[in-house]
């Protein structure tokens, strides 16, 4: 039995030249492309999924360049802790100082508080005025 244009599967046939005769691919057809075909786009897409792991892991959200970012900013902050607890160790020497030493305690209120001893005459004299850039020029 056949038709016209396609063999058919008929007592003593082989099956796989008829069905490529028919167009659909055989088993061993299917197992070689799959075996050849399959492999350079299995890699592709690894290759590709490897990239975007690799993008996402120096540019993402939690990536190299945002650990950089705040490896910077703690630095930042150390530094200014640090110098936050050394301005507060000297304040804390210049009020004991202060506690203990009454010519310190003399010293600071004629600075700040411009005190003076009984007859003692305070001058203030007025700030130096600046120069306009026109008189530097002269």
């Amino acid at each position: 039995m056949t038709e016209t244009g396609n063999a058919m599967y008929a007592g003593g046939a082989n099956p796989s030249k008829a069905a490529a005769l028919r167009g659909i691919p055989s088993a061993r057809q299917m197992t070689e492309w799959i075996q050849h075909g399959w492999r350079p786009a299995g890699t592709l897409v690894v290759v590709g999924l490897a990239l975007l792991l690799g993008w996402g892991v120096v540019n993402g959200k939690h990536g190299l360049s945002a650990w950089q970012q705040q490896r910077m900013q703690d630095r930042k902050l150390q530094q200014e802790i640090q110098e936050l607890q050394q301005e507060n160790a000297r304040l804390h020497d210049h009020i004991q100082h202060l506690k203990s030493d009454p010519d310190a305690i003399e010293h600071e209120a004629r600075e700040q508080l411009h005190y003076a001893r009984p007859g003692e005459v305070i001058y203030t004299l007025p700030e130096a005025p600046q120069s306009n850039s026109t008189e530097a020029g002269r």
